[in-house]
């Protein structure tokens, strides 16, 4: 499986983005999708998960709210809308899918990555 991640950009603190992530050379119904993020000096760390199903949906407490997750089976695509954007949100957004079921906020439990995407928000 292929992840293509798109939609970054530089937009204005308040402003809104709205990434995909495409995944071919497979089915993304098949994998839970999840979206990471790393700020330069920073880990790598957990945004947002859909399950397979599109059912369960997870945020990082620091996105609850602003940001939402969802996925287009036929589409194999996940996207994620981020409203009212933070100068801290600024960071390399990251797709990723997951073959365990169930969403998960362990980067490690996650097989297939994208190549990223800059989501820059300025003042």
């Amino acid at each position: 499986v292929q992840l293509q991640a798109c939609g970054g950009g530089l937009v204005q603190a308040g402003g809104s983005l709205r990434l995909s992530c495409a995944a071919y050379g497979g089915t993304s119904t098949s994998y839970t999708m999840g979206w990471f993020r790393q700020a330069p000096g920073k880990e790598r760390e957990f945004v947002s998960g859909v399950s397979w199903s599109g059912g369960v949906v997870d945020y990082a407490d620091s996105v609850k709210g602003r940001f939402t997750i969802s996925r287009d089976s036929i589409r194999n695509t996940a996207y994620l809308q981020m409203n009212s954007l933070k100068l801290e949100d600024t960071a390399v957004y990251y797709c990723a899918a997951s073959t365990i079921l169930g969403v998960t906020r362990i980067r490690n439990r996650y097989n297939y990555w994208g190549q990223g995407t800059q989501v820059t928000v300025s003042s």
